[in-house]
């Protein structure tokens, strides 16, 4: 008894150790704050603070429209929901890497008509012509085997291999990285999706309000237009003033369609990556609304935190921690495996006496299983697992370093972008008093028409390039809030669809 129960201990004690590195969470090195924030001006800085980001950044912009759209997209884009789907498949994983710590039981039925041979056997050994001088009774007992016979077995067949070295463990554990890096991926696409909304919806409203100006320059150029003719009808103007404002005219309506295309472009987008038909939102988007002022303050956090928010990071990491447990994977596989085998079953060649107990057979014992020569294979897979570790760890610092990029970059565009729209502001209004003069000075004769036009020129284009410059300030910050990395925390519960819901695949 005592020897049992040291074994017993001994088998625990091993079954606890687990081969191979443990993973240890990674510590990426970054700066104390954003680079950028630094150099901005003190006007600038008080726009950008470090404080908590909304993980619903979108709110920002105070349209219900926007947050609806892309509470919807959340729950019906198809690319979104091919990442959950990945999350299912991924969770298999570990219930299928789980079933190692169990034995593996198999049951079979069989029924099968069987020839001997022992009749040949008998004959080669010159037996078969003597039985019956020896004994007639054991002459009829070999008689009857030696012709075909009916053979019905039952039986169960179990193996257990147990986790000496933790490989199940570690299997596992890679299963369990895998299916982190399968969420990561989801929130990933998540925050894409929101910022895509965001930026198509920006640009539609953009375009409208593009269109818009375009619009009260086009009704200004056509106002100057009967006011030229009026003139020339009077003998005030020459015919030739009448062509240019004509020109301006057409010139300014040639330039509309574009802007009128990127607004139809923009809802079919929005349909789409809400899942639905291009078209089906015309009938909500065709109202127009204005574009939405640009929050005062834009709170981005610290470089510190970015690695636990940025989704691309957290896979990164998962996916370093998926590459360390492989190596206890394969570090296993160089140690002996030992199994515990066995088998029950019943066999008789008649039926009836198939439950009879007599007709039972049995073997169980244990198996070792020692790796002696396999061709370097073993110690090969070893070194591919700790090189993929190095990759992992290599792509782990590079993810981090884009992540501060992009924040980097966004930054940049953000302020640089708010800056050109304040001089173009300062343009437009400098233009809009210009061509007031030139108009003024046009009617009382003291100047003529063509200062008129290159004013009327100059404010379109001014106007044109300030609305253009608002809406990329704003689409540069929606790039800045995905570069962030937020917008998946209040939606981390991930719930997997039912399968039957999708149908059957395209053509059948």
């Amino acid at each position: 008894m005592l020897k049992r129960v040291m074994l017993s201990a001994l088998a625990l004690l091993v079954a606890g150790c687990a081969v191979g590195p443990d993973y240890q969470a990674a510590k990426p090195q970054t700066p104390a704050g954003f680079n950028e924030t630094r150099r901005a001006s003190a006007d600038e800085v008080s726009r950008i603070q470090t404080g908590a980001i909304n993980p619903r950044w979108w709110r920002n912009f105070n349209s219900p429209q926007l947050d609806s759209l892309i509470e919807r997209a959340i729950a019906d884009n198809l690319t979104l929901q091919q990442a959950v789907l990945r999350i299912a498949g991924a969770r298999e994983q570990i219930t299928q890497a789980g079933g190692a710590f169990y034995p593996s039981v198999n049951g079979s039925l069989s029924a099968t008509r069987q020839q001997l041979g022992l009749e040949g056997e008998l004959k080669s050994h010159d037996v078969y012509d003597k039985l019956d001088t020896v004994d007639p009774q054991l002459s009829g007992a070999l008689g009857a085997l030696t012709k075909p016979i009916n053979l019905y077995q039952g039986s169960f067949d179990a193996s257990w291999e147990l986790d000496l070295w933790g490989k199940a463990r570690r299997q596992v554990e890679t299963a369990q990285a895998r299916q982190q890096a399968a969420i990561e991926q989801r929130n990933d696409a998540l925050v894409s999706l929101e910022a895509e909304v965001a930026r198509v919806w920006l640009q539609l409203r953009g375009a409208q309000s593009v269109v818009q100006t375009m619009q009260t320059q086009i009704d200004t150029a056509r106002q100057s237009l009967e006011l030229t003719q009026s003139r020339q009808r009077s003998g005030l103007s020459p015919q030739m003033d009448v062509e240019n404002a004509r020109a301006q005219l057409s010139t300014l309506q040639a330039k509309l369609p574009q802007y009128q295309a990127q607004e139809r472009q923009a809802m079919n987008g929005l349909a789409v990556l809400l899942g639905k038909l291009p078209g089906a939102l015309d009938s909500e988007l065709a109202n127009k609304q204005p574009l939405p002022p640009l929050p005062d303050v834009v709170a981005v956090g610290i470089p510190s935190t970015l690695a636990r928010r940025r989704p691309d990071v957290r896979e990164a990491e998962a996916n370093l921690h998926a590459a360390t447990a492989n190596i206890g994977v394969s570090v296993a596989q160089l140690f002996p495996s030992l199994s515990l085998t066995g088998q029950f079953g019943l066999r008789n060649d008649e039926t009836n006496h198939l439950l009879d107990w007599s007709s039972h057979f049995y073997s169980i014992g244990p198996q070792i299983s020692i790796p002696i020569f396999q061709g370097g294979r073993l110690v090969s897979s070893v070194k591919i697992a700790r090189a993929q570790q190095g990759s992992a760890v290599l792509q782990y610092r590079q993810t981090v370093l884009t992540a501060l990029q992009d924040v980097e970059n966004a930054l940049v565009s953000y302020r640089t972008d708010q800056q050109r729209e304040a001089e173009l502001a300062r343009t437009s209004e400098s233009l809009q008093t210009a061509l007031e003069l030139a108009s003024d000075s046009y009617r009382k004769g003291i100047a003529t028409f063509l200062n008129v036009l290159d004013a009327q020129r100059q404010l379109a284009q001014a106007e044109q390039q300030r609305a253009e410059a608002r809406v990329q300030s704003s689409i540069d910050l929606v790039a800045l809030y995905k570069a962030l990395g937020g917008g998946w925390e209040p939606y981390q519960q991930v719930n997997l669809p039912d399968y039957s819901v999708f149908g059957e695949a395209p053509g059948g």
